[in-house]
Order: C-alpha cells, then structure tokens, then sequence
C-alpha cells in the first residue's frame, strides 16, 4: 500500500515522501492519525505542487540545519552522571541529557532528533543528530562522574 506521509516518521520517512507500508499499518493507525494520505494520483499532484511551490523555503531550511551542524562542529559535550568505583554509571544517559548539554552550549535541538546508543559506563561517545532530511551530523560526549 503506497501513502503518503503528512509528518516525519522516525523509521520511515519524511514529510511529502511516498512510501510503501503494510495496508494493516496505513489504513489501521497512520491515515486515522494524521500521519498520512493515501497515495492517489491527485494526492500525489498536490504533494508535488506543494513541494514545486515550498522548494525555496526548503531550501533555506537546509541552510538553517547546515549552520547549526557547522556551529556544532567538533564541541565535545560534558555529561555529569552518578557512577560506582567500576565505572559504571546508575542508570543511563538518554537523549534528553545530550538535549539538556547542547542547550547549555547555546544549541536548541529537539530531543527527539538525537540517537544515542546505549551508555552504562563512563567514557566518550557519539550522538547523531537529524537536523534535517539530508544533514545529519554526529557530537562527541563525554560521561563524567558526579
């Protein structure tokens, strides 16, 4: 079943984008939530008219996420969290905490667009963040003990 997505979905696409899914999937929660339209012949013009008539402002938003990833660039990020005599940390550290440290650094990101892996002990690690649809960029942070 081909639909098209109304907003970003994490995992399978982005706004405006023509995707296939599992009819179960599109007709039973993404086109009932507003996720998404079906993907008909009209459907898919207007997509294309609205994407024809927004490409200079999509463009300037790319721009926008190119300047935020420059000034980004190599910060490493300093990321306090409880921790026992091993090194390993009490509990874990989530995107929200690298959202918190990069807002402290002057960066307004949504947590939601950062991927951090798993983090149960103390060290130096990788963030990805999704900026935009074609500008991701990676942070370095480091976990420190409290």
């Amino acid at each position: 079943m081909e639909i098209i997505l109304k907003t970003d979905i994490a995992g399978l696409g982005y706004k405006n984008d023509i995707v296939t899914v599992k009819p179960g999937y599109g007709r039973n929660y993404l086109i009932p939530q507003g996720y998404a339209v079906m993907a008909t012949d009209s459907n898919k013009r207007v997509v294309a008219e609205n994407i024809r008539q927004a490409a200079h402002k999509a463009e300037k938003i790319k721009n926008d996420a190119l300047a935020l990833a420059e000034g980004i660039g190599d910060t490493v990020l300093t990321i306090p969290a409880k921790a026992g005599e091993s090194g390993r940390i009490f509990g874990r550290v989530t995107n929200t905490q690298v959202a918190d440290a990069l807002r402290e650094k002057g960066f307004d990101i949504d947590r939601k667009k950062i991927t951090v892996e798993d983090i149960k002990s103390l060290g130096t690690y990788e963030a990805s963040l999704d900026l935009h649809k074609d500008v991701k960029h990676k942070v370095k942070f480091e976990v420190v003990a409290e």
